[in-house]
């Protein structure tokens, strides 16, 4: 039983709050449903036609990937962690998180926008790990006293 909690504590002490998270586009549809709504007036009481699709916007990678963020990104259908420096007219100039010296050139249209990834803060992971510390912490009070 003791090995087993010894091996949860570690695997809980490697794991990071950080995770890699796809920021999700504004839906232009909803903005317009919403809008409809508001301006509605008495004389204009058509329902809204449901069946016209509209086109996502265009994803721009130029802006998406700022420079000294970390992101997780797919090219030539391989996923890369990368560290963005800079672009360089259409390309981007980055290097691997864990190897700053090697670099990396992409073209944008090498680079699937949809499957950018941004490493940010994970709150919820966060606070079970500080959950499960406090617990351990309570248990290894517990059989001490004990």
């Amino acid at each position: 039983m003791q090995k087993n909690l010894y091996l949860i504590i570690i695997l809980f002490s490697l794991s990071s709050c950080y995770t890699y998270q796809v920021k999700k586009q504004a839906d232009p549809a909803g903005d317009n449903k919403q809008a409809s709504k508001n301006n509605r007036t008495p004389a204009n009481n058509n329902p809204p036609n449901l069946n016209v699709q509209q086109t996502p916007a265009p994803i721009n990678v130029t802006e998406k990937l700022a420079a000294g963020k970390n992101f997780r990104i797919n090219a030539d259908g391989r996923s890369y962690k990368i560290i963005v420096d800079r672009w360089e007219g259409d390309s981007l100039v980055a290097h691997p998180v864990h190897h700053p010296e090697k670099t990396l050139k992409f073209h944008k249209n090498q680079i699937n926008g949809e499957k950018i990834a941004e490493k940010r803060f994970s709150q919820p992971i966060a606070d079970i790990i500080t959950i499960i510390a406090y617990a351990g912490i309570g248990v290894l009070i517990w059989s001490l006293v004990r």
